[in-house]
């Protein structure tokens, strides 16, 4: 999408090199304009639920267990009050296939707006991070001028409390996520003993923390341009149809400014007045009127820009607008067409679907195998047993009194080690014998179904296989 009073080598220039980088290779730091407008409102509201759920999260407790825990080390998942366990990786492979359709659905048809409105990236550089920078430094016309000033006392306390409070955050976000990895009440132990006792979990924090800290400290952008795959992924996932951040250039063009006392259609003017204020506001320094380009993250800044200015200059809003490519160029500006609702449709089936499955799932998973290396062994003159594992894994939060009971062939079972009980949210193994008589076996292999019951309720059936002497096969 270009605009029309360009020469044709400016339409393609900006597409050769990055907007932060100068001709040569050096980075050009870019000092955004703080936006106003509706958008930035919305993105403030929304900013504030995801951060408040961020920090507040994982020390929410339900039923005395942590409500998010990603527990890596243990393999123990808590989502949202419900628990998972290693037997449950079918689910999560399934889950990021869902994810990975939906992420390729929701970009064809509404772009970027993830990354506008809730990537972490965003939310952090722009509701936390780019607010220290506002709030000590001063807007962006304030910043430049610091940053070509000779380092005198201003300078030196500004940049120093600045980046004090940048790592401060920094160090902050890393011990949500270790809350997250290993719970907030070992945090909470963690922080109460000192780091002195704690080195090994105290040293790989701090290298995260300076790891956030340089990526919001002096990174930034660049991590949209250059190391976030979802932006490369949209260069093959967009279309003419897609939903993004769009200057109406058809509206806008020709360029020219404003003049209050001139009537711009007919002097042969567009909407645009050339006034530069939706490149100032841009966090990634580009110029929306190019058209679409892998550097905007639909952060809705030059829609606010643009929109103030329209009033100013008592314009219709929308210069700058969510839009598609084709609706431009064909004068039609729905959102909502036959195309958006049937993968909308979609989407709310694959996320139905994973919801689905991810809670009517079962509560009490059994595993049993015959152990390994051993054979039948004779029990008393006219029987045989086979030895087996069963391991039962409870991912409720109640205890499990369970019960094993074979239900396609007469025989006996006979645990080792006294009654199955799983204590909830945990996981025991246990040895058991299944002891048959000799003359109901058919053949050397007979295989056998055995249910786990709980409290006379069946709650999972597993089958194992029965191993008997070669001569029953010649009967």
């Amino acid at each position: 999408m270009t605009t029309g009073n360009q020469s044709e080598d400016h339409h393609e220039s900006f597409r050769d090199r990055l907007g932060t980088v100068g001709e040569g290779g050096k980075r050009i730091w870019i000092y955004p304009k703080k936006p106003k407008g509706s958008y930035y409102k919305k993105r403030w509201a929304v900013a504030i639920v995801l951060l408040a759920f961020f920090f507040i999260a994982p020390w929410v407790k339900y039923q005395d267990e942590q409500f998010l825990l990603l527990n890596v080390l243990q393999r123990k998942f808590i989502l949202f009050g419900q628990i998972f366990w290693p037997q449950d990786f079918h689910l999560i492979v399934l889950g990021l296939i869902t994810l990975i359709v939906f992420v390729i659905l929701f970009t064809v048809i509404y772009g970027r707006l993830f990354c506008g409105w809730a990537c972490p990236q965003t939310i952090f550089m722009e509701f936390v991070f780019r607010q220290i920078e506002y709030l000590i430094e001063g807007d962006a016309h304030q910043q430049k001028k610091l940053a070509r000033q000779v380092w005198n006392f201003e300078k030196i306390w500004k940049k120093t409390a600045k980046h004090a409070v940048f790592f401060f955050i920094a160090f902050l976000i890393s011990n949500t996520f270790l809350a997250y990895l290993i719970g907030s009440d070992r945090l909470k132990t963690l922080v109460l003993d000192g780091p002195l006792p704690h080195l090994s979990t105290f040293i790989p924090l701090v290298i995260f923390s300076g790891v956030f800290y340089f990526i919001f400290a002096f990174f930034r952008e660049q991590v949209c341009l250059i190391a976030c795959p979802y932006g490369r992924l949209q260069g093959v996932l967009l279309d003419t149809k897609s939903i993004v951040v769009a200057y109406d250039y058809k509206r806008g063009e020709p360029r020219g400014k404003h003049n209050p006392l001139e009537d711009r259609p007919l002097s042969g003017k567009g909407d645009c007045i050339d006034c530069s204020s939706c490149i100032t506001v841009c966090p990634t320094g580009i110029d929306i009127r190019n058209g679409t380009q892998l550097e905007c993250v639909n952060c809705t800044a030059c829609m606010d820009a643009c929109d103030t200015i329209m009033d100013k200059v008592k314009l219709p809003r929308g210069l700058i607008r969510y839009a598609s490519e084709k609706g431009i160029a064909e004068g039609h500006n729905k959102l909502v067409n036959a195309r958006s609702i049937a993968y909308s449709v979609v989407l709310l089936l694959l996320i139905t679907l994973m919801t689905s499955l991810f809670f009517f799932r079962s509560e009490v998973e059994a595993t049993m195998l015959r152990v390994p290396g051993t054979m039948f062994q004779e029990y008393g003159p006219e029987r045989l047993s086979n030895i087996y594992k069963v391991q039962l894994v409870n991912k409720t939060r109640n205890d499990v009194d369970a019960s094993l009971r074979l239900d396609n062939h007469s025989g006996e079972i006979i645990m080792m080690g006294g009654p199955l009980k799983v204590p909830g949210g945990s996981m025991i193994e246990a040895n058991f014998l299944v002891v048959i008589h000799r003359d109901s076996l058919k053949m050397s292999s007979t295989p056998l179904k055995i249910s786990v019951y709980h409290d006379d309720r069946l709650i999972d059936q597993t089958k194992v296989t029965f191993i008997g002497p070669n001569d029953i096969d010649k009967k």
